[in-house]
C-alpha cells in the first residue's frame, strides 16, 4: 500500500526561503558493483540506497552505504560523503532547486550528488566540506528571504 502524503512545495521561493538542512551522522560511501555479482542487496543495515544502471558491459548497482558496511562487504570507495537531507518537502515536479543548490554549492567549489525521494531530496557532499556546504545552503535560504 502507497503512504499517503500531501503533495509537495513546487514554488520555488518558498522551497528556498524555507529550507534547513539535516545532517545525518557518519559518513556514507559511494561505490559500483556489477549487478549480476552484487548477490542479494537490501535496504537497511548500513545500505542506504541502490540505484541500478544500465552499462555497456552489464549492469551495474551503485551502492550508497555507512562505513561499516564498506568495510564488512570488501567493497571499495573513492567518495566519503556527508549525508544532507534537504527539510523542506518539495514536489517532483518542482523546478529549479536543483539547479540553484549546485550553484550555490559549486560556486563554493563544493560537489554534491542529488538523490531525489519522494518526500525530500538529499545531497552528498564530500565529509570535509559538510559544514561549508549546509552554511552555504543556509546563505541560499537566507538570501531568498524578503
Amino acid at each position: 500500500m502507497t503512504p499517503s502524503h500531501p503533495s509537495g512545495e513546487t514554488d520555488l521561493a518558498t522551497i528556498l526561503t524555507t529550507l534547513t538542512v539535516v545532517r545525518r551522522p557518519g559518513a556514507f560511501h559511494v561505490t559500483s558493483l556489477l549487478f549480476a555479482e552484487a548477490g542479494e542487496l537490501t535496504l537497511g543495515a548500513g545500505i542506504e540506497a541502490l540505484i541500478r544502471e544500465p552499462d555497456e558491459g552489464g549492469d551495474s548497482i551503485t551502492v550508497v552505504c555507512d562505513e561499516a558496511t564498506l568495510v564488512e562487504r570488501g567493497w571499495s570507495s573513492t567518495f566519503a560523503a556527508a549525508w544532507l537531507t534537504l527539510d523542506v518537502h518539495t514536489s517532483l515536479e518542482a523546478i529549479g532547486l536543483t539547479a540553484a543548490i549546485s550553484k550555490a554549492l559549486g560556486a563554493a567549489g563544493i560537489p554534491c550528488n542529488v538523490v531525489a525521494g519522494y518526500l525530500h531530496d538529499h545531497i552528498l557532499v564530500p565529509v570535509e566540506r559538510a559544514d561549508d556546504a549546509i552554511g552555504r545552503l543556509h546563505a541560499l535560504r537566507d538570501g531568498a528571504r524578503p
